[in-house]
């Protein structure tokens, strides 16, 4: 639970009984490679921290197509936020890639925090910010860039990520064919 207490002090400060009260809601959890920790067509009812592993946000096209949308590692909040927030179903899945270990809040005990310690919104708030100024940095270049320039740059900004992935999912992420995401990988090596 240490690196979850590392991560949210970098948002801000929080005296010894309020890190408590947050460790005491806290529920540790591990969620099997392939296995969903949200997903679509139900409401989002816990906010999850990865402390170990890999998971990933997609979504199926109106042509049946698995869509990657974006990878989240260790260190890291998971948690559907629009379906969370506003309890309405979600559009994506929310999957483990690798085996992973978690830190878990209920909606009912993320909610208590709020309204128990004094700054946890804020807190949030900054954790929420950071997370959608990265998703957007992430994603961005993807859109102009060709397929090769689009790998270099996640190699570059997933080091973490792009051997414990599968192909498949890293090649939907790209908008690339698979058969494609391995010619660029034989041309670089």
């Amino acid at each position: 639970m240490k690196e979850l207490v590392a991560y949210i002090l970098q948002f801000g400060s929080l005296n010894q009984q309020q890190i408590d009260l947050i460790l005491s809601k806290a529920q540790e959890r591990e969620i099997k490679k392939e296995s969903y920790f949200s997903e679509a067509g139900k409401v989002s009812v816990e906010v999850g921290f990865i402390v170990e592993g890999i998971m990933r946000v997609c979504y199926y096209n109106n042509k049946g197509e698995e869509i990657t949308k974006y990878f989240i590692d260790e260190n890291n909040l998971v948690v559907d936020l629009e379906s969370f927030e506003n309890s309405i179903c979600s559009s994506a899945y929310v999957e483990a890639v690798t085996d992973c270990k978690m830190i878990v809040f209920s909606k009912k005990d993320w909610e208590e925090l709020l309204n128990t310690i004094i700054g946890w919104d804020k807190i949030v708030h900054k954790i929420i910010n950071k997370a959608l100024i990265l998703k957007v940095s992430r994603r961005s270049p993807l859109v102009s860039e060709d397929a090769t320039t689009r790998y270099l740059s996640f190699m570059e900004m997933f080091p973490n990520v792009i051997n414990r992935v599968p192909l498949s999912y890293l090649a939907s992420y790209l908008g690339i064919t698979q058969s494609s995401l391995s010619r660029i990988r034989k041309n670089i090596r």
